[in-house]
């Protein structure tokens, strides 16, 4: 878990809800995610928040020669298909599948601004909308194999929702305005 206001990253026990480690990255953390064994953020970087995606591994901390510079140095949510890392960019629309060099593979449009992403059985879950006149969000899927990906909304989220991620029974993200980590199941 991360904390943009305080500049630091939590590894957080899940059972007893309790930080079993704490570090500081090296700028403001906006994003994670787990990639083979290690961790991905994406770091706003300097006086402009210059996006960044940097390697974490556990019991080491950041690594100095894993950076990427995110496209335009814009970049919020990560989400990993076992291979490739996808970047959302929050007011483009769209989000970005790249190599392992940060270059663009392709261009995803998804329609709306994007607060979160994950994987679910070759799947991609996001959460779709905008901020702007009291925060309007829903949660779609679409198949990132198709040429052109359709996207389906399947579910209204009804606060302003922050991040996405998936444990294998329920998605999990975070209540900004009311600072509460929220876990849910869709509808049936």
């Amino acid at each position: 878990m991360g904390s943009r206001d305080l500049r630091r990253i939590y590894g957080i026990d899940v059972k007893t809800w309790t930080v079993f480690r704490e570090a500081e990255p090296p700028g403001i953390p906006w994003a994670a995610v787990a990639t083979n064994g290690s961790l991905r953020f994406t770091i706003g970087e300097g006086p402009d928040d210059d996006r960044y995606i940097r390697r974490f591994i556990p019991n080491v901390g950041f690594s100095e020669k894993d950076r990427i510079a995110c496209p335009e140095f814009t970049g919020s949510y990560l989400s990993h298909d076992g291979e490739h890392l996808y970047l959302s960019q929050w007011y483009k629309h769209r989000m970005l599948k790249l190599d392992a060099d940060g270059k663009i593979i392709r261009k995803i449009d998804i329609g709306a601004e994007i607060s979160g992403h994950v994987f679910i059985d070759d799947l991609i879950y996001v959460l779709r909308g905008t901020e702007r006149n009291g925060e309007s969000w829903t949660i779609a899927r679409f198949d990132p194999r198709q040429e052109t990906p359709e996207l389906e909304d399947i579910a209204i989220v009804p606060f302003a929702c922050r991040s996405l991620t998936f444990d294998g029974e329920h998605f999990w993200t975070n209540h900004r305005a009311a600072n509460e980590v929220i876990s849910f199941a869709l509808p049936n």
